[in-house]
């Protein structure tokens, strides 16, 4: 919902005195906050009956002080409510510590078929839109169902609720929010999954290998009957993922040698590498209606697993919900890194304070004090984002802002980028992308995906022979990115099918202090496209070998400054891994089943040329036009 226009900026240097109220994670805090929990609340668990008779495990924590009554801030999860047990309590309650100490009744709950519920659990649950009997159930459903046991069952509450959730947690958010019960009166999904063809292992088509591999082997094995015990974790035949997935040869290969073909799911995602029905009833994105009277959106700008459902959701709420308080907070956080710790640093990227530490106490708190308790805090900004290069937080009535202005980028002659479109008639760069020898994603040795990588330098792949690298000449004074980058790529291959990885870089002067990380190219954003689906994600075309042909997608929001003497640069390569698997550059009909032998070098070219233009349309703030040294 758009409020009156306000833009304030808060320099975040100021913001340091904040960081006592941020959980440090050490043993002693950790152990406090416990006693404090022990000291201050009663626990109870029951198993609430949904609609169809299924029963949900739930643990509610009350607060000793019956003086008053408390809104009931509610979980719900895949991932365990524990410790089990009414005489075991929880280290933590709520978003954070603020929230144990201003006073809730805290609701904790095993979603359908996981740890301690009944039912049977479905991977990120297909809503039911038109339920017309008992059995029509989804999350939407069991989180009505828990709000209405709630209210007629636990002592002491105000008669309102409020709901979160972090990551799958934040897709049960999204999916609970859906023709709210009445009592729902503020939610707040934060990196909510929207549509797992687009977030965390499928982007674009292209496959998230080290990430879907990692989290499936630890998180989705089966569960026979309900329990209280957690899986063991996965065990990596060796460190060094890079090896590890490309000796291994196929993915049919990483599936036998190394899941041992255990996960269901995982065998899903093999028999389905088009975005067809199996993957579009997992899409929540377009039943985002009638949701709860306020909502905010929380993501980092290096959310690895689900920017996109963070962007996307906000998006839909908007437009389908025109009445409500739908808001967006984005800060400069690893996937849940507002949550816990200072938010303060990024692998080599520096933000200048404890930005965590500020939006727990001056953001989330507030949010659900307002609508949760007739709290006197102001109704927080349509959007409170915070600007990466120059290190403060902005607040704006749209997102995003309505004074961006749209300008192209185009590729050059000589490796440049430039705001001139080219005019040479047969322009092009080309590089020979071997699936024996992929550009890896890191230059760490891990077999997982590293949450650094969003803000890794990207000099080791600028020096690779198979990765393009253009850039713009200095700015003579600053460059302010705001909101989406449109992609719009014309690229031949010598091969049938291949993946194309765009990345935006900040480029550091080399002369500057030592202090200002002399050089550094600093990854902004990145994406992903398999070209197979350039026309349709449900029906996969052949590339015709050397024709040139155009690829759009869009790179997801930022908002960076780009500073006096530094550079914008693209980067264009072909193989990302193993953060994502190999594309075999031979079209087979499902690229999951390829064979070792499908696996080709191919000669890609990306066009610049009057007549098949490579572009990339950002959007500028007014205060910040460009002028080329």
């Amino acid at each position: 919902m758009r409020h009156p226009f306000r833009l304030v900026v808060f320099v975040v240097l100021g913001l340091a005195a904040l960081s006592h109220s941020a959980p440090s994670g050490c043993a002693q805090d950790v152990s406090q906050l416990e006693s404090y929990i022990r000291l201050h609340y009663t626990k109870q668990e029951h198993l609430v009956p949904m609609r169809d008779g299924v029963k949900l495990f739930t643990a509610v924590y009350l607060p000793r002080d019956t003086s008053h009554t408390y809104p009931m801030l509610m979980k719900r999860t895949p991932y365990a409510v524990g410790p089990y047990g009414v005489d075991k309590f929880a280290t933590s309650l709520g978003p954070s510590e603020h929230f144990v100490k201003a006073g809730y009744i805290f609701v904790n709950q095993d979603v359908r078929g996981r740890f301690n519920s009944e039912g049977e659990f479905i991977q990120v649950t297909p809503h039911v839109a038109n339920k017309q009997k008992p059995t029509d159930v989804d999350e939407s459903s069991d989180t009505y169902d828990t709000i209405e046991w709630l209210l007629k069952n636990i002592p002491g509450h105000n008669g309102r609720v409020g709901l979160y959730g972090i990551s799958y947690p934040g897709f049960y958010a999204s999916a609970g929010m859906i023709d709210a019960h009445p009592a729902l009166k503020a939610v707040s999904p934060q990196a909510p999954v929207g549509d797992w063809y687009f977030d965390d292992f499928l982007h674009n088509g292209a496959f998230f290998l080290a990430h879907a591999f990692r989290w499936l082997a630890n998180n989705a094995t089966e569960r026979p009957k309900p329990t209280t015990d957690k899986p063991k974790p996965v065990e990596y035949a060796t460190p060094d993922g890079y090896k590890l997935f490309l000796d291994a040869g196929s993915m049919e290969n990483v599936s036998k040698q190394h899941l041992k073909e255990t996960i269901s799911f995982w065998k899903e995602m093999m028999a389905h590498p088009n975005r067809d029905t199996f993957w579009q009833r997992r899409d929540i994105l377009p039943h985002l209606k009638n949701v709860a009277p306020a909502v905010m959106v929380v993501t980092g700008w290096y959310d690895a697993e689900d920017l996109y459902g963070s962007f996307k959701s906000y998006q839909a709420i908007e437009k389908m919900n025109p009445k409500v308080n739908n808001v967006l907070v984005v800060g400069p956080w690893h996937h849940g890194g507002w949550a816990s710790g200072d938010g303060d640093k990024l692998g080599s990227a520096r933000f200048g304070s404890k930005t965590a530490a500020f939006y727990r106490a001056e953001i989330e708190l507030p949010f659900f004090e307002r609508y949760l308790k007739d709290g006197k805090h102001p109704a927080p900004a349509e959007a409170t984002v915070f600007e990466t290069g120059s290190n403060v937080w902005r607040t704006f009535d749209a997102w995003p802002p309505k004074a961006t202005q749209s300008k192209q980028l185009y590729l050059r002659e000589k490796e440049q980028l430039d705001f001139a479109a080219p005019t040479t008639k047969d322009g092009f760069d080309e590089y020979v992308s071997d699936p024996a020898k992929p550009v890896p994603y890191s230059e760490s040795i891990t077999p997982r995906m590293n949450i650094e990588y969003m803000t890794d330098d990207q000099r080791f792949a600028a020096r690779r022979p198979d990765v393009l690298a253009y850039q713009t000449a200095e700015f003579k004074e600053d460059l302010v990115l705001a909101g989406p980058i449109d992609v719009d790529l014309w690229v031949s291959t010598t091969g049938t099918d291949a993946d194309f990885v765009v990345k935006l870089i900040d480029v550091f002067p080399d002369n500057s202090d030592p202090a200002t990380q002399p050089g550094y190219q600093m990854l902004l954003r990145s994406e992903v496209f398999r070209g197979r689906f350039r026309n349709s994600f449900e029906r996969p075309e052949p590339f015709v070998p050397n024709q040139p042909t155009r690829i759009k997608f869009e790179l997801l929001d930022v908002l960076h400054r780009f500073a006096k003497g530094h550079r914008l640069m693209i980067q264009i390569q072909s193989t990302w891994f193993p953060l994502v698997d190999r594309n075999p550059q031979t079209f087979v009909p499902n690229i999951f089943l390829a064979k070792p032998e499908d696996f080709q070098k191919a000669t890609q070219r990306i066009h610049r040329s009057a007549e098949h233009p490579t572009t990339f349309r950002i959007g500028v703030l007014p205060q910040s036009t460009p002028v080329a040294k």
